[in-house]
C-alpha cells in the first residue's frame, strides 16, 4: 500500500516563507510525476507545481518566481518551498504522487491528507 504524507504547514505573515514536505512509503515500481496542489475554500483544487520523470517542472503562473519545489530521491520526499507568501495563498495544500506499484500496473494518483497554510497578519 502506497501512503504520502504532507507536513510543514501553519501560520505565516505576508512575505513570510514556509516549506512543505512530502513523504511517499509502501511499496511501488516507478515514481512518473509529484506535485502539489492547492485547495482554497469554496475554491477548485488547483496546480501549484509538478515535477515529471524528475526533470519536467510546470509551475502555475501565480507560483512562478516564489514556489520552488525539488525531491530528495533517496528517501522519496519532495518539498514545495514558498517564499514572499500573500494572503491569497491561504490553502489547504495537497501533495500528489503518480506512480506504478508494480511493472505492468496502471498508473495511479496517490494523494495527502492535505496540509494548511494560512498567510496571515
Amino acid at each position: 500500500q502506497v501512503q504520502v504524507v504532507e507536513s510543514g504547514g501553519g501560520k505565516v505573515q505576508p512575505g513570510g516563507s514556509l516549506r512543505l514536505s512530502c513523504a511517499a512509503s509502501g511499496s511501488f515500481f516507478s515514481i512518473d510525476a509529484m506535485g502539489w496542489y492547492r485547495q482554497a475554500p469554496g475554491k477548485q483544487r488547483d496546480k501549484v507545481v509538478t515535477l515529471a520523470h524528475n526533470t519536467f517542472q510546470d509551475y502555475a503562473d501565480f507560483a512562478k518566481g516564489r514556489f520552488t519545489i525539488s525531491r530528495d530521491n533517496a528517501n522519496n520526499t519532495w518539498y514545495l518551498q514558498m517564499n514572499s507568501l500573500k494572503p491569497e495563498d491561504t490553502a489547504i495544500y495537497y501533495c500528489l504522487l503518480v506512480a506504478k506499484r508494480t511493472r505492468h500496473a496502471d498508473l495511479m494518483n496517490y494523494w495527502g491528507q492535505g496540509t494548511q497554510v494560512t498567510v496571515s497578519s
